[in-house]
């Protein structure tokens, strides 16, 4: 059974989610900052981590923040923070997801079931000397460098290696990986393709940008000059 974490204060809420959450995975609930670090460091077996953003002891973003360096797992924010730069912030730590509040219950309970999907699936994909391990969300790069994606950037990752030698432009992958109404920025995109390309390579050559259309896999280096 997956395990998730979940970090939300509000009691009311808290219980409700842990409530419905139980019927399908083990489920941790914690009202604190702190006490779900401690989670973190005790346990390290997360399968998911679900994590309010206004806590009363810590910002719920520089939680991740430290999170992210003690365990390898997927995460998503719950906020009533909804504005276009709490969302950018939280995609830019690598989130997931960022459900604002107030959520329907169904919709939360789809995206975990997304999320978790996604990080199940065990696929290595070897190009030349990459090796991309897309179920365990990270690039064994050139260098033979261990470089940890967030499930949104695997995504991409998949979505232009899945559909090559299409081009693919910035609205196709924003709405297949965030859905189409998300506010995801043209600018947004281009970043997480810049550090997609990075992490494969200095060169960053697996990745072709086509002008004026958008972006397309490529299977051999030698293709994209």
């Amino acid at each position: 059974m997956k395990r998730l974490l979940l970090v939300e204060d509000d009691h009311s809420l808290g219980e409700t989610l842990k409530d419905r959450l139980s019927i399908d995975y083990e489920v941790l609930w914690v009202q604190t900052a702190l006490l779900a670090i401690q989670s973190v460091k005790e346990k390290k077996t997360f399968d998911l981590i679900i994590l309010d953003v206004g806590l009363p002891d810590q910002n719920g973003f520089e939680v991740a923040q430290q999170i992210r360096h003690l365990i390898n797992c997927p995460f998503l924010f719950l906020t009533a923070q909804a504005d276009a730069e709490s969302r950018l912030r939280g995609y830019q730590l690598g989130a997931e997801e960022f459900i604002p509040k107030p959520f329907h219950l169904k919709e939360l309970l789809i995206r975990i079931d997304h999320v978790l999907r996604l990080h199940a699936t065990v696929d290595i994909l070897k190009c030349n000397e990459v090796e991309i391990h897309f179920g365990d969300l990270f690039i064994l790069n050139e260098n033979k460098q261990k470089v940890f994606l967030s499930s949104s950037e695997m995504q991409v990752l998949q979505m232009l290696i899945q559909q090559s030698p299409k081009v693919l432009d910035r609205d196709e992958i924003m709405n297949e990986v965030w859905g189409i109404d998300s506010q995801m920025s043209h600018r947004s995109i281009d970043n997480i393709l810049v550090k997609i390309r990075s992490s494969l390579s200095s060169e960053g050559t697996h990745i072709k940008t086509v002008r004026g259309r958008g972006y397309q896999w490529m299977h051999n280096k030698s293709e994209n000059k």
